[in-house]
């Protein structure tokens, strides 16, 4: 018989977190005397410090600073798109038999840095490895802004990105359908899947934080918003059952899929006739680069 939900103010645990928090314990580790949490330290007290963070702190000048240096390199970005719009793809380096210019480094390198954080997290959360928590988010919204960034370049490849829709097979009455056998094709199937499973499995390891954000939140407006993302979170013993099926599911697809999406983005290379691409090494060559610079976009963001 399921567990009967409770309402977001009872669920809360005696020492004081809210729905969605773990409950108290005094080793969170797989083994005696390893504990996660320094001294001094409960589960109700992180909780409270990191949503206070986000429910009241101030925005820091340094961060505005870096939003604007951002901004400024973004509306750069959209200069150089425009001139290419205008000018042609011709000015990468594209002709024959060069197929591919400078989009196709940038779409590999944010393609490698983004396949390692998805893939951490999940190998991490199957060898049921606790000490994950202190690096997953940033990891998996790594991988998140990787793909988005990567998935860019083959579009304004098209040198018309305006037709992008053209990639998929859809119903046409101008009888339009995507050529399989090119290596552009392939790119979008295996991104679109790779960027959608990354997604879930970051959304469903935050369903739980947004309940906690939803119970805390002040603001009518933030707690209505906080409350549809949470999709109706009680922390009840159902809900946790579930949540942990999907993400185990979620980390079991998204592992094998790193290897396979990340092979696809290697025939880019491998089955051109340009000496030196024309070669069965560049899948494996591949994965293990994306996994060598992934892991060190991640170290490099935890430095």
């Amino acid at each position: 018989m399921d567990a009967p939900e409770t309402n977001e103010r009872t669920n809360e645990h005696a020492s004081g977190a809210p729905a969605g928090a773990v409950p108290e314990r005094q080793e969170t580790g797989r083994y005696p005397g390893s504990a996660v949490l320094a001294p001094g330290y409960t589960y109700a007290s992180v909780t409270d410090k990191i949503s206070t963070i986000v429910l009241t702190g101030k925005t820091p000048r340094g961060w505005l600073l870096g939003f604007g240096l951002a901004f400024a390199l973004v509306m750069l970005l959209l200069y150089a798109i425009s001139y290419l719009l205008i000018a042609g793809v011709g000015i990468w380096g594209i002709n024959i038999p060069v197929a591919w210019g400078f989009a196709i480094i940038n779409f590999v390198w944010w393609i490698g840095i983004g396949h390692a954080g998805t893939l951490i997290s999940a190998i991490l959360l199957l060898l049921h490895q606790d000490w994950r928590t202190s690096i997953n988010r940033f990891a998996e919204a790594m991988t998140l802004f990787a793909v988005a960034c990567a998935g860019i370049f083959p579009l304004i490849h098209l040198g018309r990105p305006w037709f992008f829709y053209w990639l998929f097979p859809y119903p046409s009455t101008m009888g339009v359908w995507p050529q399989f056998r090119s290596p552009l094709v392939w790119d979008v199937f295996a991104v679109s899947t790779y960027a959608s499973v990354s997604f879930m499995f970051w959304y469903v390891g935050l369903i739980p934080d947004l309940a906690t954000l939803r119970d805390r939140a002040r603001h009518h407006v933030a707690r209505i918003v906080y409350g549809m993302l949470a999709m109706g979170w009680r922390g009840s013993a159902m809900h946790w059952k579930r949540y942990e099926m999907a993400y185990w599911l979620l980390a079991g697809l998204a592992t094998p899929l790193v290897i396979s999406v990340h092979t696809v983005v290697s025939f880019d290379f491998a089955i051109a006739i340009v000496p030196g691409w024309h070669s069965t090494i560049f899948p494996p060559y591949f994965v293990a680069g994306a996994i060598y610079s992934g892991f060190a976009m991640v170290m490099t963001l935890a430095i």
